[in-house]
């Protein structure tokens, strides 16, 4: 397992923190705004506590495990982000989470405080690296925050004996990612897929398929709109370029660089945003972005001009993710919560209400009996041929994390 060291942020990463905090995902609740009505409050310390130190690594990687309670305490402590659970016409009940219970007799504590995947971190580090218990049996956080969990040996390996849904329906596009192979220590809640979202009002005829189209078409001057987020428009761009953002290597990345950088200098590109290019978006001030499936579905079917393309080329997705963490005291009651999840009735349910990437094969016709649109929408259950372009910005390592971060700061003008 990787040696633990408390985080040194570069200016450049700390912009990016920023960025994300204030335009980013990490802005709003992970249901956008548009749908959810408001959004959840920013902590902002988790900045402070990742550049800390003094904090020590666990004595001991491989004692994660202690003793599971599930037996006797039915009971499961699970956090996840606001507005990211189905709920009742009141507002305070979770329907799904209620059948669980109903059916198992394991009560869940249900806890929306993580507002940023950072912030969680700082939250939860001190007494994972002293390999303490955090008080949580189930977390879900994005994957490159799963990712650094995992090299730490700070959540402990599933059992597989307790996931026959979740082994059986994980979608294929989310089975093996080069940070958790196998699933072995992961399962993913919901997938966050990036695409080519326009105006067709204010394209006025012209026809965007391609990050080149955007990049290319002197038409589009100043009314194209890239993301925020790092691994979205460069990984966007790698794609069009022909390169793939599982494999790339630093020259492909200086030239994603100086690609979007060109459009930059000539005025191309009006600007880098987080989920404020929905508003630009529906006010035509872009003709087109990258945007975030999950608030392309909400903003078609307030904003009939607006739709999005699947480029040729693929797109990006990556994940949020539910793990154990160590010395969690209801190992086993999380591991069928996970697996509940991955039964295409709890799925389809979840789905239906917030309009992510459902990552479980065989809700489409359980999703039907709820929602036709939902079900029949390849932002929320892809097909075959979509699924097929999806793909993953690959692990970095810190050293990568903060040059390419650093350049791409520049780029931004962040």
């Amino acid at each position: 397992m990787e040696q633990y060291e408390p985080d040194r942020l570069s200016p450049a990463r700390a912009a990016a923190v920023r960025r994300s905090l204030t335009h980013g995902r990490a802005a709003l609740s992970r249901r956008s705004l548009l749908r959810a009505g408001t959004g959840g409050a920013l902590a902002v310390g988790g900045l402070g506590a990742l550049s800390a130190c003094g904090i020590p690594a666990a004595k001991s990687t491989s004692g994660g495990s202690s003793e599971d309670h599930s037996a006797k305490e039915k009971e499961v402590n699970f956090s996840n982000w606001t507005e990211y659970m189905d709920v009742d016409d009141s507002g305070k009940r979770h329907p799904s989470l209620d059948q669980f219970t109903r059916r198992t007799g394991i009560k869940v504590k249900y806890t929306e405080d993580i507002n940023d995947n950072l912030d969680f971190f700082g939250k939860i580090k001190p007494q994972l690296a002293a390999g303490q218990d955090t008080g949580r049996d189930l977390i879900c956080v994005t994957d490159w925050l799963a990712a650094r969990l995992i090299r730490f040996g700070w959540v402990q390996k599933l059992d597989a004996s307790n996931l026959p849904h979740a082994f059986t329906n994980l979608s294929q596009q989310f089975r093996d990612p080069d940070w958790d192979p196998g699933r072995a220590y992961s399962y993913p809640w919901q997938g966050i897929s990036t695409v080519i979202a326009f105006n067709r009002k204010a394209l006025d005829g012209e026809e965007v398929r391609s990050v080149s189209d955007m990049l290319d078409n002197p038409k589009l001057k100043g009314r194209v709109g890239f993301l925020s987020e790092m691994r979205d428009s460069i990984g966007m761009t790698l794609l069009d370029m022909g390169k793939d953002p599982a494999t790339f290597g630093d020259d492909d990345y200086d030239a994603a660089i100086a690609r979007l950088q060109k459009a930059v200098d000539k005025g191309q590109i009006r600007r880098f945003t987080g989920n404020d290019y929905t508003s630009d978006l529906t006010k035509g001030d872009f003709a087109a972005c990258i945007a975030w499936a999950g608030d392309v579905v909400q903003l078609k079917a307030d904003s009939p001009d607006v739709d999005f393309v699947i480029p040729d080329s693929g797109y990006m997705t990556s994940t949020d993710n539910l793990l154990i963490p160590n010395r969690a005291r209801h190992k086993t009651n999380a591991e069928r919560l996970i697996d509940y999840y991955y039964e295409p009735k709890p799925a389809a349910e979840l789905a239906a209400y917030i309009n992510y990437v459902c990552p479980v094969d065989g809700v489409k016709a359980e999703l039907a009996e709820i929602d036709p649109d939902a079900a029949n929408n390849p932002l929320i259950i892809p097909d075959a041929a979509m699924a097929a372009k999806s793909r993953a910005f690959r692990s970095l390592s810190q050293k990568e994390e903060t040059a390419y971060e650093e350049k791409f700061a520049k780029l931004t003008g962040a």
